[in-house]
């Protein structure tokens, strides 16, 4: 039995953590951690979970948990990451991993020095949309490959409160939704990508609501491929996940590769020939938590440790270099 301890009592943690754990026979979440006791308890009450703390360190303390889901700020990720590995637990991260590449990097060599898994949260990644589509465009079926385009919008209002909108949390389009357009690029490219150009439209503190990026692929299986990605919270956009590849023989476009089991579609054109299908799966968490307990019993690393989040972040700081947005001075451990 793999015990969880949970910081934060955070919107996410129930459709992320708790709800498909309880599916599940092989896990069990034993404690939460808030920065208030009142927090943490209340949180533990709704949600059946035996034990609160106030405060992270008394959950580190406890000798009968396995694993620790962060579902903090992304400021907090890498502190509270790293003090779990230290204090010898395997940790579930909400991405983005990090607020950089620099406290990614920090992250995975003690995820590596301590000899535990350190893995991101990227949920979408481990439902079987995700592989039938990467095996698609690997195929040959579109010819050569000219282009892929990713995007995730989700209307998010402006709040100068929301973690999703300070910049000193994390917040912003790219680091929220952006990431995992970053991820799929990366993905179906088999590549990482230069970018070539990018531009963001503030929020009053500075912080990015919408940005968009241009970039280019020159090495992997479809070196010459270009990208674009988009992300946006601006009020009134639609909840849209899209991934459109295009070939010289034709087009494959995926709508919602972020929760494939909330419905999604995937429409061919191929000498135009148009076929639409869909790939049948469990929820993405129910997935996730799958390679999770992989990882943990086999020691083998899951996709979304290490070199590969490490590269995500990679990406992340070369797009907003790119558009001339203003990061937050970050301590590399902090």
């Amino acid at each position: 039995m793999i015990r969880i301890g949970i910081f934060g009592a955070a919107g996410i943690a129930p459709q992320a953590l708790i709800r498909p754990v309880s599916r599940r026979t092989d896990m069990e979440v034993v404690a939460v951690a808030a920065r208030s006791l009142e927090s943490a308890t209340s949180f533990a009450r709704e949600h059946g979970i035996p034990r609160a703390y106030e405060g992270y360190a008394e959950l580190l303390a406890a000798d009968d948990i396995d694993l620790v889901y962060v579902a903090l700020p992304p400021s907090e990720h890498v502190r509270w990451s790293v003090a779990a590995l230290e204090a010898g637990k395997d940790v579930l991260c909400e991405k983005p991993i990090s607020m950089d590449a620099a406290q990614a990097r920090h992250a995975a060599a003690v995820a590596e020095r301590t000899g535990r898994h350190l893995i991101e949260a990227f949920h979408d990644h481990y439902h079987p949309l995700t592989a039938a589509v990467r095996d698609f465009v690997n195929s040959g079926a579109l010819g050569t490959v000219a282009s892929i385009d990713a995007s995730f919008t989700a209307d998010n209002p402006y709040s100068p409160t929301s973690i999703r909108h300070v910049p000193a949390l994390g917040g912003g389009a790219l680091m929220d939704l952006g990431c995992y357009p970053v991820h799929w690029l990366r993905e179906l490219a088999g590549a990482e990508p230069f970018i070539t150009g990018a531009r963001f439209v503030p929020n009053e503190l500075g912080a990015d609501i919408a940005i968009d990026a241009e970039m280019v692929f020159t090495s992997g299986p479809h070196a010459g491929a270009r990208g674009t990605l988009h992300a946006s919270m601006e009020p009134g956009v639609p909840f849209a996940a899209p991934v459109v590849v295009t070939g010289d023989r034709g087009t494959l476009r995926v709508d919602n590769l972020v929760l494939p089991h909330r419905g999604h579609s995937v429409t061919t054109v191929i000498d135009g020939v148009t076929r639409t299908w869909t790939v049948a799966g469990a929820e993405t968490y129910d997935h996730e938590l799958d390679a999770v307990v992989t990882s943990l019993r086999t020691g083998t690393a899951a996709d979304t440790e290490g070199e590969d989040f490490v590269a995500t972040m990679d990406v992340i700081d070369a797009i907003y270099a790119a558009a001339g947005v203003v990061r937050p001075d970050t301590a590399i451990g902090s």
